[in-house]
């Protein structure tokens, strides 16, 4: 992924990777220069972000009970 360096030194972040990091407007990053040249983009606190799977767990529908939810599986009314 390549992105431009504006006139005022700044660049946009490409979307995968602030997805990837949990970047969000507000979010306070890191940079890390390695001895190699390269330099690795953190985000400033440790928290990992939620998967896209963790993010979409317990959204199944509100207002059912067990109940309701097996007599949906079985096709009762």
């Amino acid at each position: 992924m390549g992105t431009t360096v504006t006139s005022k030194g700044q660049v946009t972040i490409p979307k995968a990777v602030r997805e990837l990091l949990g970047i969000v407007p507000g979010s306070e990053v890191e940079f890390h220069p390695a001895a190699d040249g390269s330099v690795m983009l953190t985000k400033a606190d440790d928290e990992r972000p939620a998967s896209r799977f963790q993010r979409l767990r317990g959204h199944a529908g509100q207002g059912l009970g067990t109940d309701e939810i097996m007599a949906l599986t079985r096709g009762e009314p």
